[in-house]
């Protein structure tokens, strides 16, 4: 990729929600540059389009009008396969309600998307334990989810994310669900990670935490009202 090239651009973003011949609009001309490397954190009042945002660059969603450039390849238009192939190998999410399986082990978590790849089981365990030991939970991997703490529980989700070796890490208000200390140790782990070399956005509410970004975009009914910079 040319390293000039943004990894993501949004270019006149919209999204349209049809109900009851009711149409909401709940993006409005957006634009966006997320550079490789980069920390973005999107913030803004409830129900102003953060997360319809993050899902339309999840690809769990897609624009109703508007260029979605993802590594220079458009993907708004991609088919269900195509956008599924991509998630999987391109992009990690991170959830507020961590999205663990109850009946699988911290191990088989982690592993579990690695799985739907064309990856030998040696490769796969390699990415697992790395990814349990840079989020400080390999002792943990033979625990089940209900074992664990929530701010555990959200670490073993980093791990998940990160495992897949993605472009980006996408996290939806990663400390929704848990106490001020654990929001703030998942926090340090996200601005650990992109001191090594992370791309991160981030969805929050929160404004202690978005300024832990390098950059946050205020949004406002749908729209990109503002953009600031952390400086030092």
């Amino acid at each position: 990729m040319n390293v000039s090239q943004p990894l993501i651009r949004l270019e006149n973003v919209a999204k349209v929600f049809y109900t009851d011949e009711v149409e909401t609009h709940a993006l409005a001309g957006i634009h966006l540059d997320i550079k490789k490397g980069e920390y973005v954190s999107i913030s803004g009042p409830s129900g102003c389009g953060k997360s319809t945002l993050l899902s339309i660059l999840g690809l769990l969603d897609s624009p109703s009008d508007g260029v979605y450039m993802l590594g220079e390849k458009p993907v708004q238009g991609l088919d269900f396969s195509d956008r599924a192939r991509i998630r999987n190998q391109e992009i990690g999410f991170i959830f507020q309600s961590f999205n663990l399986i109850g009946d699988l082990t911290v191990y088989e978590n982690v592993e579990l998307p690695l799985t739907y790849r064309n990856m030998s089981a040696t490769e796969r365990k390699e990415r697992v334990q790395n990814a349990l030991e840079k989020v400080g939970m390999a002792h943990r991997m033979r625990h089940y989810p209900s074992q664990l703490s929530g701010g555990q529980q959200q670490r073993v989700a980093v791990a998940r994310a990160l495992a897949g070796k993605p472009l980006i890490l996408l996290a939806d208000e990663p400390t929704g669900n848990l106490d001020s200390r654990n929001g703030e140790a998942v926090m340090e782990l996200l601005q650990q990670l992109h001191r090594e070399g992370a791309t991160i956005c981030m969805v929050t509410h929160d404004e202690r935490f978005a300024r832990h970004a390098d950059r946050t975009v205020h949004m406002f009914d749908g729209k990109v009202v503002e953009e600031s910079v952390e400086v030092g």
